[in-house]
């Protein structure tokens, strides 16, 4: 029998992400194979560079400004970027958290190679 599962964010371990530094990630579930739901903190002035993900995925500010195709974005703000869309780049104008839903694998990074 399946159950409810839950997480107190509030007592969880938040993770760094060394490849882009002043970001840190708190997984919060899996929704289907390789995708992600997770809350993702930056710090002022920390930038993700342009990248594309092979699958859609949804973005809402918690709190602060993030800057994301030339458009900034507020607390209470949500975005959607389509599979294999530009998306990015990503640049904290504040301390800024944000909840993603990515609905399949990462993808590539600007500079990265595929493999």
């Amino acid at each position: 029998m399946s159950k409810q599962k839950f997480v107190d964010t509030n007592i969880q371990s938040w993770q760094y992400l060394e490849q882009f530094p002043g970001t840190q990630i708190l997984p919060l579930a899996e929704p289907v194979p390789e995708g992600s739901i997770h809350q993702l903190r930056m710090k002022k002035d920390t930038v993700i560079p342009v990248h594309y993900h092979p699958c859609d995925e949804y973005v809402y500010v918690i709190e602060g400004i993030i800057e994301t195709g030339g458009k900034e974005c507020k607390a209470g703000t949500f975005w959607f970027t389509p599979a294999n869309t530009k998306n990015g780049s990503h640049k904290a104008i504040t301390d800024v958290e944000l909840i993603t839903i990515r609905l399949g694998a990462m993808g590539v990074f600007e500079g990265e190679r595929k493999s």
